[in-house]
C-alpha cells in the first residue's frame, strides 16, 4: 500500500511545519551536544533533515534523547521570532558562535536578498523561513535515521552527520507514514537482492558497479528479449559501439565542456587521451557519418543496449538505482524535419507498450532548456520544444512542465513511473536534438539534391537496465510475474520414488520453454516447499502417488492458500499461455 497522501490539516502547510521541527531538532542537538556546528536543515518530500558536525558519531539511541529534549524545548521556548540583519552583522553573530558553515553560507546569499535569523528561546539559526509561529502547537514528529553527508555534497569537504525525521499535524497520518516506511524497508531492492540471490556489489571492484547473479540475469534476459521484439516491430536496427573513444570525440559532442564532472579521467594510449564513454550518441553519429545519406533512407532508427560509465559521487551511489557503470537501452533516430513529430509519437507509443507490460502508470514531463550548461541557439531549442509538444499531441500524451530540466543539447520528455508503493521513478526519456547534428556536420541529400541537416531523437525506455531492475524488484517485492520470474515452476516430489515423474515433467516443461527447478534432492518435502516459497517461485507443483498414477500435479500458487490438482499437460498449456501474454497475475 502506498503512503497515505497527507492532508496537511493545520494552520500552516506541512512543509512549513517540517522546516520548523527541523529547527527544534537542531536546538535540541545543541542542548545535548554544545560543541555542534550546523549545516543546513530543510524540509524535504517526506519530512526534513538537518546536518551537524559533531566530535562523536550519533547512534540510534541518541535519537530518543533528542526527541525528549525537543519536547522540553517546545514547551519552554515555543515562540519563533524572525529578525533581519546586515551581512556583516549576520557573519559576526555566527562567527561568535563558531558556526563556520553558516558564515560561509552568508557569503553566498545574493546581495539583493534579505538576511534573516529565526530564534526560539536563546537558540537562533540563519534561515529564510517560513516557519510556524509557535513550537507548542499540536503536531506529531518522529526522528528516523542518521546518515553521513558531505558539506555542500563535496567529497573534498567535511563529512557531517545528517538526522532525518518527519512531522505531521495528524497523529494517524504519522502512523500511516511510518507503516509505509516499514514496507519500503521490507521491499528495499538491496535487501531483497541478498535474500533472493539476485545481485551483489563488491568493494574490491569499486562502488557503483553491479554484479548480476544468474537469477536476476534471467530477468534481464527476458527484459532484453521483450525489448528487442518490440523494437524490431518498430523498425529499429541493432548497432554496437566501443566502450572507449578518443577524447576529441567528446570535445566535439560538447560533453567535455558540459559533462566533464560526470566523466572518468582520460587514459593515454600512444600519448593520445581516450575516455570511457558516458553516452552512446557520439558512436551512433560516427556510424551515420561513415558514408553519404539520402532522404530515402530516413528515418534511420538504431538501437543499442550500450554500457556507459559515469563518475557519480560516492555519497549518491545507491544499490542498483544510482551506479557508475550501467547499460542504457539506447536508441537514436535520424530523421527529416517533416518526419520529426511522427517519430516522436512513435517513440511515445513504444514507451507506452513496454512500460505497461510491467504494470506501471506514468506521468510525462516536458523539460525545457537549463539555465546553465547548454549548447545551441534559442531558435533551435524552441523548434525542438515545439516538435516534442506536437509529437505528444499526436500520441495523445498529456505533458506536465519541467522548467530547466532539459539535457545540455536539447529539451526532452521524461516519463516518471509510479510503483506499487506510490513512489515516482524517472526512467524513460525522449530528447529532441538539433545541436549534435550541427556540431558533427551531419547531412543527407534531399529530394532537391541539396545537402540538409537531419534531426536526432535520443531515447531510452528502461533508462538503464540496472535502475529499472532495481525499481522492478521493489515494485513487485521480489515476486516477479510469471514471464519474468527466474524460476517459474518448482517441481517437488513427496518421496524419493516420485522423483522420476518429477524429472520427466521437468524435462517436458523445459523443452516447452519453462524455467523449472526440479527439487529432487534428498530432503523433507516441507523443507523444499519452504525454500521455494522463500525464493518466491510462482508455482509449486507437488508430485505424489496419486499424481504419478493420474499424470496430474497439485498446484500451490504463490500468494494463495488453496491448492488444486490438474492434469500436468493442462497446467503446462495454461502456464505457457500466461507467459506468452506476459500476464501480471498468476
Amino acid at each position: 500500500m502506498a503512503s497515505q497522501s497527507p492532508r496537511g490539516d493545520g494552520p500552516y502547510p506541512l512543509s512549513t511545519l517540517r522546516h520548523s521541527v527541523s529547527h527544534l531538532m537542531a536546538s535540541a542537538v545543541q542542548s545535548l551536544f554544545p560543541e555542534v556546528k550546523f549545516g543546513f536543515g530543510p524540509s524535504i518530500e517526506h519530512g526534513f533533515y538537518y546536518d551537524f558536525q559533531l566530535s562523536d558519531p550519533l547512534e540510534a539511541k541518541d535519537l530518543k534523547r533528542i526527541e525528549k529534549e525537543m519536547r522540553k524545548i517546545a514547551k519552554r521556548s515555543p515562540e519563533l521570532v524572525c529578525a533581519e540583519y546586515t551581512r556583516d552583522q549576520a557573519k559576526d553573530r555566527l562567527a561568535r558562535r563558531g558556526q563556520d558553515f553558516k558564515v560561509e553560507a552568508v557569503d553566498e546569499i545574493p546581495a539583493d536578498e534579505r538576511i534573516t535569523f529565526y530564534t526560539h528561546g536563546d537558540w537562533e539559526d540563519l534561515c529564510e523561513g517560513p516557519h510556524i509561529d509557535r513550537l507548542d502547537r499540536s503536531y506529531h514528529f518522529k526522528l528516523q535515521t542518521v546518515a553521513g553527508a558531505y558539506w555542500r555534497g563535496d567529497e573534498g569537504r567535511p563529512m557531517l552527520q545528517r538526522i532525518y525525521g518527519t512531522a505531521f499535524w495528524i497523529k494517524e497520518e504519522l502512523e500511516a507514514h511510518l507503516a509505509w516506511l516499514e514496507k519500503v524497508k521490507e521491499q528495499d531492492h538491496r535487501r531483497l537482492g541478498t535474500d533472493l540471490d539476485l545481485f551483489s556489489l563488491h568493494a574490491e571492484a569499486g562502488a557503483g558497479f553491479v554484479f548480476w547473479h544468474p537469477r536476476l540475469g534471467t530477468v534481464r534476459r527476458e527484459m532484453e528479449k521483450f525489448w528487442w521484439e518490440e523494437h524490431e516491430k518498430g523498425g529499429y536496427e541493432p548497432v554496437y559501439t566501443p566502450h572507449v573513444s578518443r577524447e576529441d570525440l567528446f570535445a566535439i559532442s560538447g560533453h567535455l565542456d558540459n559533462y566533464a564532472d560526470m566523466m572518468y579521467a582520460p587514459m593515454a594510449i600512444e600519448e593520445i587521451p581516450y575516455r570511457v564513454k558516458p553516452m552512446n550518441c557520439p558512436g551512433h553519429i560516427l556510424i551515420y557519418k561513415n558514408r553519404g545519406r539520402s532522404y530515402r533512407e530516413l528515418p534511420l532508427r538504431w538501437a543499442e543496449l550500450g554500457t556507459v560509465y559515469r563518475h557519480e559521487r560516492s555519497g549518491v551511489v545507491h544499490g542498483m538505482m544510482r551506479v557508475r557503470g550501467f547499460t542504457q537501452d539506447d536508441a537514436h533516430v535520424f530523421c527529416t524535419p517533416d518526419q520529426l513529430a511522427d517519430e516522436i509519437a512513435g517513440v511515445i507509443e513504444l514507451v507506452k507498450t513496454i512500460v505497461s507490460a510491467f504494470g506501471f502508470q506514468f506521468t510525462a514531463y516536458l523539460a525545457s532548456r537549463p539555465e546553465e550548461k547548454f549548447i545551441g541557439s534559442e531558435e533551435s531549442w524552441e523548434s525542438a520544444m515545439k516538435a516534442l509538444s506536437k509529437g505528444a499531441e499526436c500520441a495523445g500524451l498529456a505533458l506536465e512542465p519541467d522548467p530547466g530540466g532539459g539535457a545540455f543539447y536539447g529539451p526532452k520528455i521524461d516519463f516518471k513511473l509510479k510503483d506499487a508503493l506510490g513512489r515516482e521513478w524517472q526512467v524513460s526519456t525522449i530528447q529532441c536534438d538539433f545541436n549534435l547534428p550541427e556540431r558533427f556536420d551531419l547531412n543527407y541529400t534531399d529530394r532537391d539534391g541539396q545537402q540538409k541537416r537531419p534531426i536526432m531523437v535520443h531515447r531510452a525506455i528502461y533508462g538503464s537496465l540496472e535502475r529499472f531492475c532495481g525499481v522492478l524488484i521493489e515494485h513487485f517485492a521480489g515476486r516477479f510475474p510469471l514471464w519474468l520470474a527466474p524460476t517459474q515452476v518448482a517441481l517437488i516430489p513427496i518421496r524419493e520414488e516420485h522423483g522420476d515423474y518429477a524429472r520427466e515433467l521437468a524435462g517436458l516443461f523445459r523443452r516447452s520453454g519453462m524455467r523449472v527447478d526440479c527439487m529432487d534432492q534428498s530432503a523433507h518435502m516441507n523443507k523444499k516447499i519452504k525454500q521455494a516459497k522463500k525464493d518466491k517461485v510462482p508455482y509449486l507443483l507437488i508430485c505424489g502417488e496419486r499424481e504419478v498414477a493420474e499424470r496430474t500435479v497439485t498446484v500451490a500458487t504463490r500468494g494463495e492458500s488453496e491448492q488444486r490438482t490438474v492434469p500436468a499437460d493442462d497446467f503446462l498449456a495454461a502456464a505457457l499461455a500466461r507467459v506468452a501474454e506476459r500476464a501480471l497475475s498468476l
